[in-house]
């Protein structure tokens, strides 16, 4: 039954639930956020995570531990934007920072 689905979602393109399923699988995100931004054809994606995995790492390091962690989905998305690479820290003051903005 899974090889059926996997066989579908080549025939189909990439899916969000196929970039959500591999990134959590191999970056185990604390927060994960996809938005297919092809209009569902699954050739463009925006991605949001936080990960301890990302702990020491710089920009350039954590992009591409993204890239490798959807080195299969890849092949057939066309674009790909990594919008946010945070650790756990650096979301969370993120997200005190947005309400103390918002509360003023």
């Amino acid at each position: 039954m899974v090889e059926r689905e996997r066989e579908r979602e080549r025939e189909m393109g990439v899916s969000k639930d196929g970039v959500e399923s591999s990134l959590t699988s191999k970056l185990n995100p604390s927060h994960l956020e996809v938005i297919d931004t092809s209009g569902g054809c699954g050739a463009s994606f925006a991605i949001e995570i936080v990960s301890a995995q990302f702990e020491g790492k710089r920009l350039l390091e954590r992009h591409r531990m993204v890239n490798a962690a959807l080195v299969e989905e890849m092949k057939e998305i066309h674009a790909l934007s990594i919008k946010k690479t945070l650790t756990p820290d650096q979301w969370k003051q993120q997200q005190e920072s947005e309400k103390s903005q918002s509360a003023a």
